[in-house]
Parts: C-alpha cells; sequence; structure tokens
C-alpha cells in the first residue's frame, strides 16, 4: 500500500537539520484526531493552516481509503521533537488495529492550526 505524504511548508529530510528537543510529545491528540478524519474523507479545517489545508484537500479522495485500510488507531507513542525555525515538529509512532505502524510527525502550529502533518516511511 503507498501512502502519498501530506507535507506543507517543510521537508521531512529538513527536520534532521534541527536538535532534539527534550520532552514529551503535546500534539498526540491533535494527530489522532486528524488522521481519524482523514481516514473518513475529511481534511480539518479547525487543525489545519490553509496551505495544510489545501494539500489535504487535493489528496483526501486517495488518503482516506488507504488509511481506512489500516485500521483504527490502537496506539500513539512520542518518538521525538525537532525545533525548526517555524516551530516545533513531533514525531509519533502509530500503531493500526490492521498491524501495521508507522511514523508521523505533526507541527509548526500557530494559533491552534498545524501548518506539517505528514507520514514517514
Amino acid at each position: 500500500m503507498r501512502f502519498r505524504t501530506m507535507l506543507a511548508g517543510v521537508a521531512a529530510a529538513g527536520l534532521m537539520a534541527f536538535p532534539a528537543m527534550a520532552e514529551d510529545g503535546q500534539y498526540a491528540p491533535q494527530l489522532t484526531r486528524i488522521i481519524d478524519e482523514a481516514s473518513k474523507g475529511t481534511c480539518l479545517a479547525a487543525l489545519m493552516a490553509q496551505p495544510l489545508l489545501d494539500a489535504c484537500n487535493g489528496q483526501i479522495a486517495g488518503m482516506g481509503p488507504g488509511l481506512q485500510a489500516l485500521g483504527s488507531i490502537e496506539s500513539v507513542t512520542f518518538v521525538s521533537a525537532q525545533d525548526t525555525p517555524d516551530g516545533k515538529v513531533e514525531t509519533f509512532s502509530v500503531k493500526f488495529t490492521g498491524g501495521q505502524t508507522l511514523n508521523w510527525f505533526i507541527g509548526q502550529e500557530h494559533d491552534g492550526k498545524f501548518s506539517v502533518v505528514g507520514v514517514g516511511r
């Protein structure tokens, strides 16, 4: 199964250039909600900055069924946080009931909306 990565404003490789911050993740609830809604075919305007929302809406037709095929979220485990010029980006290991585990990232939050959300390989 192939996933399209939902990115707006940052390349995943660019995240590695910044030092990890020693802390627990704060964005797990928002990430869980975004993934759950995307699996139902909905991009959450309440949590997404406009460029991310536009990218999501452009991909949701293919992304929703792929996420549904993974099953529900079984667990979300904080992996790391990186400081970027546009704000913190957190990475989580997300395990689905279908058995697959994927690393997701979320961050660059401003006024309650995120500029980046995506899945790594």
